[in-house]
């Protein structure tokens, strides 16, 4: 999507392999696999969406996906075969010294793994080398000290990212927070502590990234949450508030985990919501 002063595109880092039953949470499985058919390990298949985000003055990336620092590991559990990131930031016309801001809307392994990566001699180092990575405080903070029940979701996930503070690249914030003229970080913690949604304004139109508070296009209806997410119910309020946003807006929505389907309006038809897709 595109005006004379903002773009707006999907770029992914290819897909990956998730537990369905950890996807969909408590909706059973004959609910949940009428759209998404499980493999013979009871994985779904699902993005990893980003968003690239042109303006006059910034180049801005919504998450970085798995990455390419444990290609085995990622291979074997999770079914991603290599990072396609950089491959189509390219094909938009962006390298990584283009980018400006990298904002990360929560510290999952799937969110910010392709942050850094390894140079030549090993070393982990920023994967965007000019860039300030825009992380909610409380994030960092549970992903760096998580609870018994986070350490799953974290564990040493998060300690590649160490070097950001240590290159001063980071750039913690408190609350919702204007990036750019026009790109503004929401905080929508039920997902997860200081968990965040994106919203470009772009001329007339709004469009917002959706992070985990709705990660697919299967997960509108308000009782399909995952079983990750910290707050359940905080996610239903927030999450039905959200919709109802998005539809008095006419807002595009970007789902960060959708696989066929990744970008979409909703409509209202014969008082039934429905999605219209578009390729963005």
């Amino acid at each position: 999507m595109k005006n004379e002063k903002v773009s707006v595109g999907i770029v992914s880092d290819g897909t990956f392999l998730l537990d369905g039953g950890a996807v969909f949470g408590l909706v059973p499985k004959t609910l949940w696999e009428r759209n998404m058919k499980p493999d013979r390990r009871n994985r779904v298949r699902l993005g990893l969406n980003c968003m690239l985000i042109r303006t006059l003055n910034a180049n801005i990336l919504v998450d970085t996906g798995i990455g390419s620092k444990e290609p085995e590991i990622t291979k074997e559990f999770y079914g991603h075969s290599s990072s396609k990131l950089l491959t189509n930031l390219r094909k938009e016309g962006v390298s990584a010294k283009d980018i400006d801001y990298v904002i990360l809307t929560h510290l999952h392994f799937e969110k910010c793994g392709g942050a850094t990566k390894m140079d030549r001699e090993g070393n982990i180092i920023p994967t965007f080398p000019k860039a300030k990575y825009v992380i909610q405080k409380e994030a960092w903070t549970e992903a760096f000290n998580p609870n018994e029940w986070a350490v799953p979701k974290y564990s040493n996930a998060v300690k590649h990212l160490e070097v950001l503070e240590e290159r001063d690249q980071l750039q913690l914030i408190e609350g919702n927070t204007e990036i750019v003229p026009g790109v503004e970080a929401i905080v929508l913690d039920g997902p997860s502590i200081g968990h965040m949604i994106v919203t470009v304004r772009a001329g007339g139109e709004r469009v917002v990234f959706l992070g985990d508070i709705i990660p697919t296009p299967n997960h509108l209806p308000l009782a399909f949450i995952t079983a990750f997410d910290r707050s359940p119910e905080k996610t239903l309020y927030q999450k039905k508030e959200l919709l109802d946003n998005c539809e008095k807006d006419g807002s595009l929505m970007v789902f960060s985990r959708g696989y066929e389907v990744n970008a979409a309006y909703l409509e209202r038809k014969k008082g039934k919501i429905e999605l219209k897709s578009v390729e963005v």
